[in-house]
């Protein structure tokens, strides 16, 4: 199947500023959305001005501020929310998180499916895949699109930086398994988009990253 450039905008969300991407097909304007993790109206906004109609919500993990707004997007597009199942515990769990973070509780409908390990994952002609890279949560994962030469990599790998493994359900030694066995396998030239902060690419971390070398 071929595929065109998509559309990628990524921004900031939310309380904790977690970094949401939209990714659309320029042609048939079907879009996935990545992360909404807050400032919904925004996000909304955001898919009107690009013409975009979202299909999927789909997510890195089940951290609060990874999915804050996923209730109203749902709600407001009529797409599917997809998470990986060994995180539903932290799902199950939204209104304890924002309690201990002090964050305003905002309700999200349990998820529609379970994404697995090297499930496709389609954009009309762009095909990627998700990547089941447990660490930082049991069920966190990461999203390839090779033909782009990008990574969604939530709070897997960050740019100098790993995920935390200090939270629910954390694991310092299966977030470096997951990184030198799946991440740092693929193309250097690879973008890799953040769950927080700047984006990086892969030969950069597998050269730099100080918390888990190549």
């Amino acid at each position: 199947m071929n595929s065109s450039e998509l559309i990628v905008e990524t921004r900031p969300v939310g309380p904790l500023q977690c970094n949401c991407t939209i990714l659309g097909d320029p042609e048939s304007r079907k879009a996935i959305i990545v992360d909404p993790g807050g400032d919904a109206e925004v996000l909304l906004q955001r898919l009107v001005d690009l013409n975009l109609q979202v299909e999927r919500i789909i997510h890195t993990h089940a951290h609060l501020d990874h999915f804050l707004a996923s209730g109203k997007m749902k709600e407001a597009t009529g797409a599917n929310l997809a998470l990986h199942k060994d995180d539903f515990f932290l799902w199950d769990k939204l209104e304890d998180q924002c309690r201990m973070f002090g964050i305003p509780y905002e309700p999200a409908p349990p998820p529609d499916q379970w994404l697995e390990h090297e499930e496709e994952i389609e954009i009309e002609k762009t095909m990627g895949k998700a990547l089941h890279t447990p660490g930082h949560t049991p069920g966190s994962m990461c999203f390839l699109f090779d033909s782009q030469k990008l990574l969604i990599a939530g709070d897997t790998l960050f740019q100098g930086s790993i995920g935390r493994t200090d939270l629910w359900g954390g694991d310092y030694s299966k977030i470096e398994q997951s990184i030198q066995g799946e991440l740092y396998t693929l193309d250097e030239a690879t973008n890799v988009i953040t769950g927080h902060g700047e984006s990086t690419t892969i030969g950069r971390e597998m050269r730099s990253n100080n918390f888990v070398r190549a």
